[in-house]
Parts: C-alpha cells; sequence; structure tokens
C-alpha cells in the first residue's frame, strides 16, 4: 500500500476518517412498495380516506399487504400532505 511508504500527515489522516464516517452517515434511500400508488393514496388521503380504508384497497385493488402503521408513517413523510398541515394546523378534513 502506498499509505504505508508516505510519511504520516495527521490533517491529512483526519480529513480522511471524517469523509470516511461522513459516507457511514449518509442515509440510504430503499424504495417503498408504496412508491408505485403515492399519486392515488395522495388523492385517497386528500378525499378522506382514512390509513385502513388506504389498507384495504390496496389488498384489494393492488393484492398488496401492508400494514395501517406503514401507510401513516409512508404519507407522513410526503411534501404534498406536510402541505396540507400546514396550511390549517391539522390534517385536512372534509365533510
Amino acid at each position: 500500500m502506498s499509505r504505508l511508504n508516505e510519511t504520516f500527515d495527521a490533517k491529512k489522516e483526519v480529513e480522511w476518517i471524517r469523509s470516511h464516517r461522513a459516507e457511514a452517515r449518509r442515509k440510504l434511500y430503499r424504495k417503498s412498495r408504496l412508491d408505485r400508488y403515492r399519486s392515488e393514496l395522495v388523492a385517497l388521503k386528500q378525499a378522506g380516506a382514512s390509513c385502513a380504508d388506504l389498507v384495504e384497497w390496496l389488498r384489494v385493488n393492488h393484492r398488496l399487504k401492508i400494514h395501517r402503521s406503514s401507510i401513516d408513517r409512508y404519507l407522513r413523510k410526503l411534501p404534498e400532505l406536510k402541505m396540507m398541515t400546514i396550511e390549517t394546523g391539522q390534517p385536512k378534513e372534509e365533510v
């Protein structure tokens, strides 16, 4: 290895350690099974569907079995629905 033959430079080592740690901290995005149905889920949620309703819709129409809390977590991360909660302070409810 060429690193062993070089003289020791503490600043270079610290830079290398920090860049290595930063790379290790980086979050890796794992594609969700719900990404395929994102637009439909957002539209249904904005129309007033509950997460339990979305579970049933996915199970019946797309043969996808997923827990209600997983859908809730997925939807909370979406910017489309965050804007809806910021405007009113609470999730939009239509009567």
